[in-house]
């Protein structure tokens, strides 16, 4: 019994052993990109004036490419709603490289491509934000959330030309 212990002491070690080295062996991810702090305070102000320009009070989101939030600004009586939803839908844009309206709009006619999209919970598909583009790299996305429809107009298309003003104010100066 005692060997049979010892056999089984050794084994559970050498396991151990072979997971951990197996973990150490994996190469480190690549760090997020993201832009600077100041362009994404501004791209965030500028979508969120433009929306209170046009009757729309919400919240900007501006994520890194890992989808770390880096900027939440909300206007005065923006919902709880917007502030949760914008930062789930740059997210979105950020991880799929892609405008959200793109991206449902492919749902709506691609039934494996939809069941794919909201399998994984971690995304929101709905229209609303930017991916942050320096050449083919994403350096992150901005999300905006809180425009409802108005005169035939789509809620979530309103929120995408919101984050589209934050993102011409400050597309020439990515990198």
């Amino acid at each position: 019994m005692m060997r049979s212990l010892a056999a089984r002491s050794t084994l559970a070690l050498a396991a151990a052993s072979n997971v951990a080295f197996a973990q150490q062996a994996q190469p480190p991810q690549p760090p997020a990109r993201a832009i600077d702090m100041a362009l994404a305070l501004e791209a965030a102000q500028t979508a969120v004036s433009t929306c209170l320009g046009n009757d729309v009070k919400g919240t900007a989101a501006v994520v890194d490419s890992a989808g770390v939030l880096r900027v939440l600004l909300s206007a005065d009586g923006s919902s709880k709603n917007s502030a949760e939803l914008s930062p789930r839908k740059a997210f979105t844009a950020s991880a799929l490289k892609l405008p959200t309206s793109e991206v449902a709009a492919r749902m709506e006619k691609d039934p494996a491509y939809k069941s794919r999209i909201e399998a994984d919970t971690s995304l929101y598909p709905r229209p609303g934000a930017l991916p942050l583009m320096v050449g083919n790299d994403v350096v992150g996305a901005i999300g905006f959330g809180g425009g409802t429809t108005l005169n035939g107009v789509q809620g979530g298309l309103r929120d995408e030309a919101c984050a589209k003003a934050g993102l011409e104010k400050i597309k020439a100066r990515l990198k």
